[in-house]
Order: C-alpha cells, then structure tokens, then sequence
C-alpha cells in the first residue's frame, strides 16, 4: 500500500470531482466555485434538480474544517464553495474551526448542526437550510447569514458574536416550537443587521445584548401561530434598536454583496420604502436602549389580546411615529425615556393605550399636535382617573415653558378627579370650576370679584345699613363698604361702623364668605405664576 503524500485526502473518502475541486480550493485559499451559469438552475432556492456533478458530502466539508490538510505554501487555507449540494449533516458540534468559511449559494441535505463550536468567520450567504442548530455558538469574527432560506428555524441560544450579526433578507420559519429565531442570550460585540428579514414565527431575543445597533429595517414579523411576533424582555442595545423602514434602491439585485445589495439604511427623499411591520405581539420589557428606540413608518398588527409592550424600557430617546395600531394594546407603563418623539396619528385610541408610571422629560411632537390632542392622549390612556399622566405632561410642559398649556392640563386633571366624587363633592367641584376654574384661571376670579363688588355697591346705595353708633361712624360710601366685605384682609374701618339687618345682613355675609374663597383662589394662581406650577 502507498503511503499518501501530504496533503492527499484518505483513500477510504474516494472523493468525486467535486469534492476534489474543493479539497484543492482548499489547500490554495480560493474558491470552488461549482455554478453551471444558468441563474436558474443555480438558484438554491428554485425547484430544479441538482446533479451529482455539485454534490458534496458533509463529512467531507467537516473533516476540512476541523483537521484540513495544510495550506500550500505561501497560502492560508480557507474554505470558499459556492453552488454545492452538501449531503447528509454538517455536524461540527464541539469543534474549533479555524479557516476562514464561506459558503455561497448553497443547498443543504440536512440540517447544519454547530452547538458549541468555535470559529474565527462564518459566512452562509444565499443558502437553502433545513435548520440551523448553533447553541453556544462561538465567533471571533462574523457570522453572515443573507439572505438564506431557513426551513425549521435557527437556534443561536447562548451565541457570541465576536464582531457581526448579519441576517439581512432571511426567511426563517417556525420550528416544531412555534419560534422562527432563538437567540436568547445572544450576545453580538458590535451590530446585529437583520433587515428586510422575514420571520415566520417567534423571534426570541430574550435577554441578549448588542454592542452597537440592532437593526430590523423593513422587516416583516409574523406570528399566527402564538401571541408574540417578537419576545425580547431584558433586551440591551448599546446604541439604537430601530424598527423603521428600509430604502429600495432602484439597482440590480446581486447576489455577490455583503451586505445585500438594495438596502440603504436610511431613505431618502422620493426613495421607494418597505416599512418594518410586525403581524402579532412584540415584547420589550425592561429593555436598555443606549441612543434610541425607532418606530418611525412601523406597522403593528395585532389582534385584541396581544400588546406592543414597552414596559420599564430605558432609552434617552423613543421615537413613536409609526402607524396607529387598529387593535391590541401599547403599553409604556414604567418605561423612562427623556425625549418623546410623536405624531398624534400613531398613538391608539381609547382603552388602546397604557402609561402608568410613564417618565418623560421632553415632549418633540413630529407635525401638529395640540394641547386638545394631547389631553385626549392622556384620556385615552386612563380610562379610570389616574393622575400621574396628566401631572408627567404638566411637568413636561412647564419644563418647556409652556406655563399656560400646564395649568389647562392640571385644570383637565381636577375634572377627571371630580367625575371620581361622590355627589356632594362633586357639586362643590362644579362651583369652584364655574367660578375660578379651580384657581388656575385666577383672572376669572378678579372678574368675579369685580362683580360681586358692583352687585353689593348697588345693593347698599339703594339699601344703606344704620351705623353701629351714632355720631362715630364714618362718612357712609357703599363702594368702600362694599369691598371691605370682599377683602378679607385688609381693612377699611368700613364694615365694622354699620350694622346692616335683614336682607342687608345676609347680602353682607355672601360678600364676606365669597370674598374669602375668591381672594383665596386669587392667591393661589398668583403663587403658581410666580413658582411656575
């Protein structure tokens, strides 16, 4: 028996051509590239028959990638194939693989099995997979995965991503849980790019964390199957999640750029969109947003019970301008950010919308949203009186020196309070609203009290009181008489030198009561001018 020379693969592989070609590709670095150069046929994702002529067993690729034959010399060995037909199961579970790896256009038998396998760069670019099995995957680089068809999901538990996530234009499907993407624990070093990804299914994301943004730019998220489109609680992207619209360029699709090739990652004016647009419930509780959220042009479909939750997140910014959700609930309720970008058209209606403990600082509406709106906003997010929001959006305001507008929204406030009262109550509130608005409209006080103090000059110029001494009183004058009886503080030695009976006595003790609340509510707005409340 001859002994192999170095570099040979083991006879008892009897490998094909194929295998051949890409064994020597190998050895050299360079591309084995097994394309006929009909585009149709050559598709991974078409309906024709590939022949033997592109078909690679499994065992072949592993036993190149974890004990490959050495580089020639003057090259670094890697493996490049594109166009193959791997057979069998790509099973590398446990391994250290270090060339670089890049399959492109490829079809796979089986699934492709790397739990707990180490690697300096995975691509799969453009591939047909019937699963991807990657639990505690580990990457020193990236992990490319365009615009790959995945048939029973991708399992990326407890991964790390030394540089790179990228899931652009994926369609994954569910697996026999119901969850298209696992990647709880996930934990990317810098951006996780996954946009125009179609994910039929659960994406699970639950307590991962990206080093730099997380993007799903015109994706589309569907879940028939459970409650959620999206699970991602205790989510943590150091820069920006956004969950916005992509640019379609006008050019060519290619096959051959990474990333994909079409996408802009912010459209510009006049460019064609595809807005991100999640078809079940999308969860995002206690998340840690370092720059941003982004909902600009997103689309949420949900059925009655499902929620676009936003509980406790903390962001510097929340940007909800997106479209109005028809059915569902958002809930913000905990969450803290400091600046709220908005439209009025994006925020839901009545009983569609919870916010209590909401924090925010800074209200940026996006086009017209006035003061009316937003106390509807507020209602529609207290359908039972709660008076944090309304006394959030009157912080708000007077932050930006918006006093006016803040006492309207605390004035909204006590009536939403006084629906809450019992009868008695309520009637006493109706009075002091009719009358001094609460106090927040102090002018309409000194109105009234310029009324009653006309109402009481002419009563006693008709019906002047005997003084309560003869010879000591002052000369009488029903104008100084009757605005001492309205002033409850000062004093005009005018009401206590006349002694008014009957119908005088009662019109006297109106003044007086009258003149205590109206001076008192008069006080009160005065102290809220000056200490801006």
């Amino acid at each position: 028996m001859t002994e192999l020379r170095d570099g040979d693969a083991p006879a008892d592989l009897r490998l094909t051509s194929a295998e051949w070609s890409m064994w020597q590709a190998f050895r050299n670095g360079s591309t084995c590239d097994l394309h006929t150069g009909d585009p149709g046929r050559d598709d991974p994702h078409g309906q024709h028959l590939w022949g033997p002529e592109r078909r690679v067993r499994a065992r072949v690729v592993a036993l190149l990638l974890l004990d490959g034959p050495p580089a020639q010399p003057g090259r670094v060995s890697a493996l490049k194939l594109i166009g193959a037909y791997i057979t069998d199961t790509l099973d590398v579970a446990g391994g250290t693989i270090k060339p670089f790896v890049e399959l492109r256009d490829c079809r796979f038998e089986a699934e492709v099995v790397l739990p707990e396998s180490r690697f300096t760069t995975l691509r799969m670019v453009n591939c047909a997979l019937p699963r991807l099995e990657a639990a505690r995957l580990h990457t020193e680089g990236d992990l490319h995965l365009p615009r790959c068809v995945v048939q029973s999901g991708i399992r990326l538990t407890d991964a790390h991503i030394g540089t790179d996530l990228m899931l652009n234009q994926t369609v994954v499907h569910k697996d026999r849980q119901g969850r298209s993407i696992m990647a709880d624990g996930l934990t990317v070093a810098q951006d996780l790019q996954a946009e125009m990804l179609e994910s039929y299914g659960e994406l699970s994301l639950r307590g991962a964390t990206v080093g730099v943004s997380l993007s799903l730019r015109g994706s589309h998220l569907s879940n028939p199957f459970g409650r959620r489109a999206l699970n991602a609680p205790q989510l943590t992207v150091e820069r920006t999640l956004y969950l916005t619209a992509a640019g379609l360029a006008n050019s060519p699709f290619s096959s051959t750029v990474t990333p994909p090739y079409g996408i802009s990652t912010t459209p510009s004016l006049g460019t064609r969109m595809q807005r991100f647009e999640c078809e079940g419930g999308m969860r995002l509780d206690d998340g840690r947003f370092g720059d941003a959220v982004d909902l600009e042009h997103a689309r949420f479909v949900m059925e009655s019970d499902q929620e676009l939750s936003l509980r406790r997140i903390q962001t510097p910014e929340l940007r909800f301008l997106g479209e109005r959700p028809q059915r569902g609930r958002v809930i913000l309720s905990g969450a803290r950010v400091v600046n709220l970008v908005d439209k009025s058209a994006s925020w839901p209606g009545l009983g569609g919308l919870w916010m209590a403990g909401f924090a925010y600082e800074t209200l940026i509406p996006r086009g017209p949203f006035p003061l009316a709106q937003r106390l509807q906003w507020v209602a529609a997010a207290t359908p039972e009186y709660a008076p944090e929001p309304y006394e959030m959006l009157a912080t708000s305001l007077r932050a930006s020196g918006e006093d006016s507008d803040a006492r309207e929204v605390l004035l909204a406030k006590q009536r939403r309070r006084r629906e809450t009262l019992p009868l008695a109550a309520k009637a006493w509130g109706f009075l002091q609203d009719w009358t001094v608005a609460y106090g927040y409209r102090p002018g309409r006080a000194a109105v009234w009290m310029a009324i009653l103090w006309a109402i009481g000059t002419l009563y006693f110029s008709a019906s002047p009181p005997p003084p309560l001494k003869a010879g000591e009183a002052p000369p009488w004058n029903p104008y100084l008489y009757s605005l001492d009886l309205l002033l409850p503080v000062i004093d005009l030695n005018q009401d206590t030198a006349w002694k008014p009976g009957g119908t005088a006595q009662w019109v006297a003790a109106i003044l007086i009561m009258a003149g205590w609340v109206l001076a008192t509510t008069v006080a009160a707005g005065a102290s809220r001018l000056l200490r801006r409340q």
